[in-house]
């Protein structure tokens, strides 16, 4: 008898990714064959995100698509658009099973125990009700796994409607994402990403810290990288920095969100930070990580942001000279704060600022990996290969390529960076 395929198709953020990932084991598991997201399929799973309009629209689309290239196949949505708006999902052309983020973990139990088709199946609950932890971590789809160790948001800054999709912040003990990390290297993958959705925020249930959790993962035999995904500027303490410093395995790799380089801005968005302690947090970094790679999300157009406050952001930008900038025009999400704050900034206006700072991303970006060029670095080399190349980064998140060498894949290997190009890609030779 011929196994019954099932496709996966991932929206947003790295902790959907984990969660994916997990979901795809219990299929696999129970005699399912995984197919790529353009392969034909018995069911499509979309685990959805809902952070801006932009991904509401995405997942719809996404939906459409499928059914359309699939038409006998069921569909399940999960993930935050599933969370926020499950009615509104469930009302798509082609879905049969709608789960909130708290029955995520049961999706193939659900799926498989689907009836016969007709009206979707909703499983919906309110945020009051988000307090299960689904423990997930990637495995099988690349080099690195993404290892959820939080979720949850206790924030509530005023355009984020994560708090509404994912609940309050939890998370498991230590003891058991130990177990997790132990289990990613039995697989053989070198390098952990440590994911969540408020990363810092760890030990809201257990009342341990997040460095304790770091060094617990430190010693771990067989994980040879981590790094840490994402962290909020007032999270980041002098002692998880010098840690990372001191630790061999952690990455001299930090995200860490600004959103605006205006404090009056910060202020609106219900931010706790200032300017200047986000300032303080990168120079405490590079004081002790001078090649640290540093990205930074930033939001253009929020609520009043003047000339005078995109000035501010620009020019704090420009100073700090970060990595790397992940831009977002601002997107009012219902029922957060923002919605209802007066002089919307034009959708014109926020467009032609986050073209200056891509600009601006495009210029620190090559400045950074150009500084690398004529030096030596440790790559961890990943199984792609296009046009006879393979591709891996260095420790601060350098993308590198060399030509394709069976042997170098999942390995860490020393290479010398020789040049870059337009890309910002640098090609390397392999020091045998």
């Amino acid at each position: 008898m011929e196994k019954r395929r099932v496709s996966f198709h991932t929206l947003g953020c790295k902790l959907n990714f984990s969660e994916s990932s997990t979901i795809a084991r219990s299929f696999e598991e129970g005699g399912f064959v995984r197919v790529g997201s353009d392969d034909e399929a018995d069911i499509c799973v979309i685990n959805s995100c809902s952070v801006t309009e932009h991904a509401d629209k995405k997942c719809r689309n996404l939906i459409r698509k499928l059914h359309r290239r699939n038409p006998d196949a069921v569909i399940a949505v999960t993930g935050c658009y599933a969370q926020l708006k499950p009615y509104d999902v469930a009302t798509i052309e082609g879905v049969d099973i709608v789960l909130s983020n708290n029955d995520k973990g049961d999706l193939y139990k659900r799926v498989t125990e689907l009836g016969a088709r007709g009206r979707a199946q909703v499983y919906a609950c309110d945020t009051e009700e988000l307090t299960r932890f689904f423990a997930s971590f990637s495995s099988g789809d690349r080099t690195r796994s993404f290892l959820k160790v939080q979720d949850g948001c206790d924030y509530k800054c005023a355009y984020c409607t994560i708090h509404y999709a994912r609940g309050s912040s939890r998370n498991m003990p230590i003891a058991d994402l130990v177990a997790e990390a132990r289990e990613v290297a039995a697989s053989g993958l070198k390098e952990i990403v440590i994911t969540g959705i408020n990363t810092g925020d760890f030990g809201r249930t257990t009342g341990e810290k997040f460095i304790d959790l770091l060094r617990a993962l430190n010693e771990v035999e067989g994980i040879e990288r981590y790094r840490i995904s994402s962290i909020e500027p007032n999270l980041i303490t002098d002692e998880i920095i010098e840690f990372c410093a001191a630790s061999p395995k952690f990455q001299h790799h930090f995200h860490i969100p600004l959103q605006s380089g205006s404090d009056r801005i910060l202020g609106l968005m219900r931010r706790r930070y200032t300017s200047e302690r986000f300032a303080d947090r990168i120079a405490k970094i590079r004081s002790l990580m001078p090649d640290a790679f540093i990205g930074i999300d930033v939001i253009t157009g929020f609520p009043s942001e003047s000339e005078a406050d995109f000035e501010q952001t620009r020019t704090l930008l420009e100073r700090l000279a970060p990595s790397y900038l992940h831009v977002f025009p601002f997107s009012e999400r219902p029922n957060t704060p923002a919605v209802d704050m007066p002089d919307k900034v034009p959708a014109s206006v926020s467009t032609a600022r986050v073209a200056e700072l891509e600009a601006l991303c495009d210029r620190l970006h090559y400045d950074f990996c150009a500084r690398a060029v004529g030096t030596t670095a440790d790559v961890l080399f990943e199984s792609t290969v296009r046009g006879g190349m393979m591709y891996g980064y260095t420790g601060n998140y350098i993308r590198v390529k060399a030509p394709y060498d069976r042997e170098a894949v999942n390995r860490i290997c020393a290479v010398r960076l020789a040049a870059i190009g337009d890309d910002h890609d640098i090609t390397a030779e392999i020091l045998k």
